[in-house]
């Protein structure tokens, strides 16, 4: 059995990202996104989208910026994963921003973990619904979030410049008095969760549609 099957022994386990952790993290989410992403876009877009996101200033500053919160996950004294959620201005609403694992370390519950952090620190902030985007053609990550109480909510799709869409569904999850998931939504099927390919027009902080979390594992 492997040693992350029992996460409780501490084989893996969550810290907050630091400073420098950025440049890990940089490299973290190049080597997952090629991996996971060249089936889905093109290599064009995911240089651009990782030069948006994981550009070192632009994850200094939310390091600083209250009301965002990032994990590092740590495997053999390494980081394996990543995550980061926020506040997004809507009342009771929290957003799982990102959420990756390295291929070699996906479904083995890490995944599980972040995502019951992230519902940890929306409880403990009053926030009663995780909500996240996620590509429309990354099934093993929509599946997984089927499977961790996620149901999908909307469909969208965003330019994010440069002639490149993000084409979601938005998926959203009931935090418990715990900041566990109600599995009550985890049975829904695609083929209902296109409800009118709404598209969104906010692009701030507080934007539940501005980026996507991926690649969770089970």
């Amino acid at each position: 059995m492997s040693k992350l099957r029992d996460a409780t022994a501490g084989t893996a386990h969550i810290e907050p990202l630091v400073a420098g952790d950025v440049e890990r993290l940089a490299a973290l989410a190049r080597e997952i996104w090629c991996a996971h992403y060249s089936a889905i876009i093109s290599a064009a877009q995911i240089e651009y989208m990782l030069g948006q996101r994981y550009d070192s200033e632009v994850v200094r500053a939310e390091l600083r910026r209250g009301g965002i919160w990032w994990d590092k996950l740590i495997v053999a004294g390494e980081m394996a994963g990543f995550a980061s959620y926020f506040l997004t201005g809507v009342p009771g609403e929290m957003k799982l921003d990102k959420l990756y694992v390295h291929p070699r370390h996906q479904r083995r519950g890490c995944g599980g973990m972040m995502i019951a952090r992230a519902g940890e620190i929306a409880r403990a902030n009053g926030c009663t619904r995780l909500v996240l985007a996620v590509n429309k053609n990354n099934r093993s990550a929509i599946a997984a979030y089927l499977k961790h109480g996620f149901s999908v909510a909307d469909a969208v799709v965003k330019d994010i410049g440069d002639g490149f869409v993000m084409d979601d569904y938005i998926m959203v999850r009931p935090v418990t008095g715990d900041g566990s998931a109600s599995r009550g939504g985890a049975g829904a099927r695609l083929r209902d969760a296109t409800p009118g390919g709404a598209q969104s027009g906010r692009q701030d902080v507080g934007d539940t549609r501005g980026t996507t979390a991926e690649a969770a594992d089970e």
